[in-house]
């Protein structure tokens, strides 16, 4: 580390210190040995290593990002979303650190056995739930249970989290949070048991003037399985898209080969009102907008892309290509 470095003016002065004998070496020597040593708690060992920890943070901050999207632009508000702190704690002191009441959904994550906590503090529920009902989302609430109603505002916003918690860790594994309870008092939640090792994911939340946060509690047995995943290198290997290897090209292009796609001769269009379409009969004629020798639309999809003209293949009716309508072109702005 920097700090651990000396300067040279440093080492100048520690090297008279020696020549002068005002330092010794084996006071240097101690002193060395004494940095080296690590206080380590056995109560609360560490499971999360340095790498992980920052794999997590860097999972979290693309989900901070499409947070920050959908707040954005559901509340229409300016909004911030980042990671204030990766950390690992035992279940007990995270639950200790919240507040009572607060709102908490307890998402369950299969295949991967186990429960996730996500809380958002009530600070940040009330100004979502007031820009949601028209207001400045200033936040003028005391701390209180939400009703029925804020809870089913708030549940909309826990669901497209949800979407974005599982897009930020497609990279890593594949599962499909959904939320199976949710609780006000930290006291009712027991996920793991109090000593177990949890990794607590910490996103401040900034909507326009009121600030708060999010946090995701997620405990070391739900991710014991995929821990030799959690590493900078695999996610950034995984990161890497198919679209960017040829192999996979050429087997999206072999597929969208063989896709069908419904193609429409548009005869032409005429405009009743509903007097005289409740009027038709069988025999009845009606002249359409179209003229005999003038070229029909072929639509693709629900594009128009050519333009064709009517006729016979052997005892069967045909159209034949006649042109590519231009707005049909993908180049163009339609």
């Amino acid at each position: 580390m920097a700090d651990d470095v000396l300067s040279q003016s440093e080492i100048d002065k520690l090297l008279s210190a020696l020549d002068e004998g005002s330092v010794s070496a084996e006071e240097v020597k101690a002193e060395e040995e004494q940095k080296k040593v690590k206080i380590y708690d056995f109560k609360r060992p560490d499971k999360f290593s340095k790498d992980q920890i920052r794999t997590l943070q860097m999972l979290h901050e693309n989900f901070g990002r499409m947070m920050n999207t959908y707040l954005s632009t559901n509340l229409r508000s300016l909004v911030d979303v980042e990671v204030a702190s990766v950390e690992q704690l035992t279940y007990q002191e995270f639950i200790q650190s919240l507040s009572d009441p607060s709102v908490i959904g307890v998402l369950a994550v299969p295949p991967l056995k186990g429960n996730v906590i996500m809380e958002l503090n009530t600070s940040i529920a009330f100004s979502i739930i007031d820009r949601v009902f028209g207001g400045t989302g200033s936040n003028t609430i005391k701390p209180r249970v939400l009703t029925e109603i804020e809870e089913a505002v708030i549940m909309r916003t826990f669901s497209k989290a949800l979407d974005s918690f599982r897009e930020a860790w497609d990279n890593v594994v594949k599962f499909v949070p959904r939320l199976e309870a949710m609780e006000s008092n930290p006291a009712f939640v027991q996920i793991v048991p109090p000593s177990d090792m949890v990794v607590i994911i910490t996103l401040k939340i900034q909507i326009g003037e009121v600030e708060g946060f999010m946090n995701i509690c997620i405990p070391y047995l739900v991710l014991e399985p995929i821990m030799s995943k959690l590493t900078t290198t695999f996610w950034v290997a995984a990161s890497v898209t198919k679209e960017d290897r040829p192999e996979q090209v050429e087997i999206l292009q072999r597929k969208i080969a063989k896709t069908r796609v419904p193609l429409i001769v548009e005869l032409g269009r005429i405009d009743v009102s509903i007097r005289e379409f409740l009027t038709l009969g069988y025999g009845d004629v009606l002249q359409l907008d179209t003229k005999v020798k003038e070229e029909l639309p072929c639509i693709i999809g629900k594009r128009r892309k050519f333009f064709c003209r009517p006729g016979t293949f052997g005892k069967r009716a045909a159209v034949q290509i006649t042109r590519i309508a231009p707005e049909g072109d993908e180049n163009t702005d339609e």
